[in-house]
Parts: structure tokens; C-alpha cells; sequence
């Protein structure tokens, strides 16, 4: 399926209020770009493949499929909201280093695509530069927000 009939259909699904099926297709659509990526880390050690692995497909697979359901092409644009807010609330391993960390492996991800001629490079650009800009402002409220406190005020975030 291309990638302009994986979105159609997608939103269909989620017009008609069908999330599972949505997160099932945008896994399947997904899995190809997955398997070349874990194809193009081989040289790394087993734990790094399955870290990055992990971290690539809980962006892809899981956060993506959260909200409103998106292929690899269109994840990217919710990075700000993945590092930002998802993960830190939602995900109990949630510390500066794992933000550092993911992050890594989402760039490795989108070079791989870049690459494989499968991602725009301007966009990997746009990535690679909203990451680094961003960085240091989701490790602080990732501190922030593991480090709670009473005179913290929530309303912050």
C-alpha cells in the first residue's frame, strides 16, 4: 500500500472510530522501514540494535498510533509533543539520559530513511535541528517533572 492510500485509510479508521485497526495498519506499513533500519545498525552490539529498535518502534508503533494514527513520514512532526509531554508523563523510564537516548535512535531511524531515499533530506534537517534546539528544554522539564516537589508549580507544564 503507498503511503497516500496508508493515509486515506488511516483516516478513515479514525473517523469511524476504529483506533485498533488504525494502529495495526500503521504498524504494518511501518514494518519495512523498521527491518531495513535494524538492517543498517547490524554492526552495532546487540543490546545498542535493541535498544534503538525499542525506541524507534515505541515512537512509531505506540506514540504515534496515541493520538492520531501516522506513518513514519508524518511521525517526526509530533516530536515536540513525543519529548515534550508524552514521554515524560507517560512513560515511567522517563529521564534526561532516555530523552538523549531516544531521541539518538529516532535520528539514526530518519538518516537510515534519508539514505534509502524513503524521508526528504530537508526534512531530516529540519529534524536533526528541531531536536538539538529542543533538547535541553525537554531534559529540563523531564528533571522538573521527576523531581516534584511541593513549591513546584504544575501549572508550569
Amino acid at each position: 500500500m503507498t503511503y497516500e492510500e496508508t493515509k486515506q485509510k488511516l483516516a478513515e479508521f479514525m473517523e469511524y472510530g476504529d483506533p485498533d485497526a488504525a494502529s495495526k495498519l500503521v504498524a504494518e506499513y511501518n514494518l519495512p522501514a523498521i527491518a531495513l533500519f535494524e538492517e543498517s545498525i547490524q554492526n552495532f552490539t546487540e543490546k545498542t540494535i535493541q535498544k534503538h529498535l525499542s525506541n524507534v518502534i515505541f515512537f512509531l508503533n505506540e506514540y504515534s498510533t496515541y493520538y492520531d494514527a501516522c506513518t513514519f513520514e508524518d511521525a517526526w512532526k509530533s516530536l515536540d509533543d513525543f519529548f515534550g509531554y508524552f514521554f515524560i508523563r507517560k512513560c515511567m523510564w522517563s529521564t534526561p539520559a532516555t530523552i538523549k537516548s531516544t531521541a539518538a535512535s529516532i535520528k539514526k531511524f530518519y538518516k537510515c530513511m534519508v539514505d534509502n531515499q524513503l524521508f526528504d533530506a530537508r526534512a531530516y534537517d529540519m529534524l536533526t535541528t528541531h531536536i538539538k534546539e529542543n533538547m535541553p528544554i525537554w531534559q529540563d522539564e523531564c528533571e522538573a517533572y521527576n523531581n516534584f516537589d511541593e513549591d513546584y508549580d504544575f501549572g508550569d507544564f
